[in-house]
């Protein structure tokens, strides 16, 4: 009984602070309340907010924005984020500084982040000194240009991410028997096959849990492209979550962005099952 009453506040504030405005959530996305009419003129609409937003333009464009930015982010975070653990955990000295340095930015405000890469996308930056050298002539404004703006948030998001993945690739590594090394090395394996054959299939269990958060992590990107190109240029960046910013704050369709937000948990659901019954087949622990 003292147990319970041990952890008791920290289940009553998860219950006030998570599963009440969740469960609310779900309650007015059946409605199209917009906050001002108070809580007292909520009126019940069924299902029309989730029939009204696969015709909405904004809604189906955020949700492919959303779509290529995992399938670009996620995949590129880790194998970049795999192959800089092994460098680290295997050639370079003072191990402890760099994998500090490697993880510093994940761990800085993401505004003071988004504000720094803004100006390296700037027309005086040296990005755009970087197309003039390789002979564009005139190279466009990064940020304000459709085919430029998503991509550049993207490199922006997995320069930002390499450090933690790294970090965890790294403590997987070191959890790496080093018998099977010695014994690969007595086969006469090279890097690479001792990479493919002994390194990615130990580390997988580490790479299904960094897939898994980094997945739902692509889904809830905000800050950058708030800061940086506030969804556009027409519509270029704009994601789900800034859509239900957009909806909610700016339009004020509470409803309306809470069933989008029901979406997105239904789709994260949907895609971490998925993993979850596909991680048999590649997963060894």
């Amino acid at each position: 009984m003292e147990g319970y009453l041990f952890i008791a506040p920290s289940y009553l504030l998860m219950l006030l602070f998570s599963a009440l405005p969740i469960l609310f959530s779900l309650y007015i996305s059946f409605s199209d309340w917009d906050m001002i009419s108070g809580l007292d003129n909520i009126k019940l609409t069924g299902i029309d907010n989730y029939i009204k937003m696969w015709s909405d333009v904004w809604f189906t464009q955020s949700l492919t924005n959303n779509i290529v930015f995992m399938l670009v982010v996620v995949p590129s975070t880790l194998v970049i984020a795999l192959m800089m653990a092994v460098l680290i955990n295997d050639y370079v000295i003072g191990k402890d500084f760099v994998r500090l340095s490697v993880f510093l930015p994940h761990i800085t405000n993401i505004v003071a982040i988004s504000l720094i890469w803004s100006m390296l996308y700037s027309k005086e930056g040296p990005f755009v000194y970087v197309l003039r050298l390789i002979g564009m002539e005139n190279p466009p404004n990064i940020l304000a240009d459709r085919m430029w703006a998503m991509p550049s948030i993207m490199l922006m998001t997995i320069w930002m991410n390499i450090g933690y993945s790294a970090l965890i690739y790294i403590g997987g590594l070191q959890g790496i028997p080093q018998e099977l090394y010695e014994a690969g090395d007595v086969d006469g394996v090279n890097w690479w096959q001792r990479l493919r054959k002994i390194t990615i299939p130990m580390l997988s269990p580490t790479t299904f849990f960094l897939l898994i958060t980094q997945v739902i992590n692509s889904f809830k990107v905000f800050g950058p492209i708030q800061i940086m190109t506030q969804g556009g240029p027409v519509r270029a960046t704009t994601v789900l979550v800034y859509y239900i910013y957009t909806a909610a704050f700016q339009f004020y369709k509470f409803g309306y962005a809470s069933a989008i937000a029901m979406v997105i948990f239904v789709i994260i659901l949907v895609i971490t099952a998925i993993q979850w019954r596909g991680q048999k087949r590649w997963v060894s622990y």
